[in-house]
């Protein structure tokens, strides 16, 4: 990987680049398919959730047949009711739904059940309570009648082991006195707290109360917060297809979000592995939770799932919170340490929210849920938002520069042309009069030059016709310094903004400036626009930027780096600067609309 100088604008131009890249390729989702999704997603998590409420029975998760004059046991779910209460295939079922099969060996109390002392000695004789039957035996049950208790999802029943069969005395036995329901009714409460999470959330980060940046992150996060609470009844109700939907759904509500969080993550090789890792943790965790459905539980398992499932928007979210100034070396500009530390925390907190819900869907579900709450809103209120202050300030103040900056040159470039060039257009004519063609001619030179100058300061053909054939002029003009081929590449159907296409030109000015001084020719200039979006690139064939150009530029003296970073941020674009690794260096502006 080459060495990169990425210079990021708003935090918010990442969200409104609907992409996100999955296994190398960039996948283009725009908010109305995204909002479909999670809408779908939700949906389907509360209807299930409340069928199942409503009209679900626990599945008892055992399987009965004959084997020859006995009922066995011949299949257990490893999940089950039944397997939680000790059922094993092969045991043999002594009592069914109420319904004696083999009467087994039991201690009957003698009647009286305290024998009297004797009168004289007052000794109480010695007793023993008496067994009956003296060995299992079988209760003779019509046929028809047995076949239809099989029929039946068991309830209720009692089971031996097979080598109890033919005990004297009475033996261990399994009991069953559950079908699950009520086990599904107490999910009530988690249900909703699901609803109540989903509307909430939703409704808090949609009105913007927790500010811009997450407002499109309301839905997705409503839905992947909540969706743990509203599946909860699905896996109380130990049906493997059940538990499989439930282990599906869950992955699936995480993954609006993460499509979200990695629209937000502007360096490419970044949103790359971040969505490779996240690709990876949603189809793990599904694959395992489909086959945990049907095999018993193992050590580590709640653990895993756990952290594969809160992996699946935790890692886009913390590649979207990048670290102030995270690079080194020669990697770039850093971004306002404000601005970066708000952007890291709202990204961060969004990314692990869903984790902690995930951890909070059991005993003693509310609390966890609720601390992270309350620590996330004092920490907003009173660190995030002061910080959103200062930068507010900041951007304020870099805007007002670059207002004034340009109010400036369009003074001095109306000063110039109705002051200094009408006096040379004077001097040209006077001297043509009076037939001194040289005079008239160096004249005509400084006109010339004093043109091109207001053109730089303030050109009108960008006002009238756009970025497009304002680049055409400026190409023609670079190509005469540079000395060879300077050619622009354009595709302009749409005009943006005109703050945006000014911020363009001056980007293109300076690089194309920086490509003569320190670069050399062919170089290439390509433009496009499309509807609520633009892009510019210059590249040339020099032998690259200098390793550290980027550092300390208010220092070291690199300012047209600095005026470009600072244009690109005014308009909310992400620009990019960076060496070739075989020569020459590359400049890239992206801007996409809100």
């Amino acid at each position: 990987m080459y060495p990169e100088l990425s210079f990021r604008g708003f935090p918010d131009i990442a969200s409104r680049m609907a992409s996100a890249s999955v296994g190398g390729m960039d996948i283009r989702l725009d908010q109305r398919a995204r909002d479909r999704l999670t809408a779908v997603v939700a949906g389907l998590a509360m209807v299930a959730g409340l069928a199942t409420l409503v009209v679900g029975h626990g599945d008892s998760g055992i399987r009965l047949a004959r084997s020859g004059d006995h009922v066995v046991v011949a299949e257990v779910q490893p999940r089950s009711a039944a397997a939680l209460n000790g059922l094993q295939v092969g045991m043999v079922v002594t009592r069914l739904e109420d319904v004696t099969l083999i009467e087994m060996p039991q201690y009957v109390e003698p009647d009286p059940a305290m024998p009297s002392p004797d009168p004289i000695t007052g000794e109480i004789p010695p007793y023993e309570p008496t067994i009956a039957p003296e060995r299992a035996t079988p209760v003779p049950i019509e046929p028809e009648f047995l076949d239809a208790l099989l029929a039946r999802r068991p309830i209720q029943l009692v089971a031996i082991q097979p080598w109890d069969v033919q005990a004297t005395a009475p033996t261990w036995a399994v009991e069953l006195y559950d079908d699950g329901t009520d086990d599904i009714r107490m999910t009530l409460p988690s249900f909703v707290l699901g609803v109540v999470l989903l509307a909430l959330i939703g409704w808090w980060l949609g009105s913007g109360r927790a500010g811009e940046r997450v407002r499109e992150l309301a839905a997705p996060l409503a839905v992947a917060t909540a969706v743990p609470f509203l599946l909860r009844p699905l896996e109380a109700s130990w049906s493997v297809p059940l538990l499989m939907l439930g282990a599906g759904l869950l992955v699936a509500g995480m993954v609006p979000l993460a499509l979200a969080l990695l629209e937000r993550v502007p360096d490419p090789a970044d949103r790359r592995l971040a969505s490779l890792a996240s690709a990876g943790c949603a189809i793990a965790a599904a694959a395992i939770g489909v086959l945990a459905a049907t095999i018993p539980p193992w050590y580590g398992e709640g653990l895993t799932r756990w952290a594969l499932i809160a992996a699946i928007p935790a890692l886009p979210g913390l590649a979207a919170a990048a670290p102030i100034d995270r690079r080194t070396g020669n990697d770039g500009l850093p971004t306002p340490a404000s601005r970066r530390l708000l952007e890291s925390a709202e990204y961060a907190v969004v990314g692990i929210t869903p984790a902690v819900a995930l951890a909070s869907d059991s005993t003693p579900f509310p609390f966890l849920l609720a601390f992270w709450f309350v620590v996330v809103l004092l920490a907003g209120r009173f660190t995030v938002r002061p910080l959103a202050r200062i930068a507010t300030r900041a951007t304020l103040q870099r805007d007002l520069v670059v207002a004034a900056t340009e109010a400036e040159r369009a003074r001095v470039a109306a000063d110039i042309h109705d002051d200094a060039l009408q006096e040379l257009t004077l001097l040209v004519h006077r001297l043509d009069a009076a037939g001194d063609a040289e005079g008239a001619d160096m004249a005509r030179t400084v006109s010339d030059r004093l043109r091109a100058i207001c053109g730089d300061l303030r050109l009108p053909i960008l006002d009238d016709l756009g970025v497009g054939p304002a680049l055409d002029w400026l190409v023609l003009r670079i190509e005469r310094m540079a000395g060879g081929e300077v050619r622009l590449e354009r595709s302009d159907v749409t005009r943006p903004p005109a703050d945006v296409e000014l911020a363009f030109f001056r980007v293109a000015q300076e690089a194309l400036s920086n490509a003569v001084k320190h670069g050399r020719p062919p170089i290439l200039v390509r433009y496009s626009t499309s509807s609520g979006a633009a892009s510019l690139s210059i590249d040339d064939a020099g032998i690259g930027i200098e390793p550290g150009a980027g550092e300390g530029v208010d220092r070291t003296g690199h300012f047209g780096l600095l005026n470009m970073q600072q244009r690109a941020e005014a308009i909310g674009a992400i620009l990019d600067v960076r060496r070739w690794p075989a020569g020459g260096t590359h400049v890239a502006l992206e801007w996409r609309a809100s």
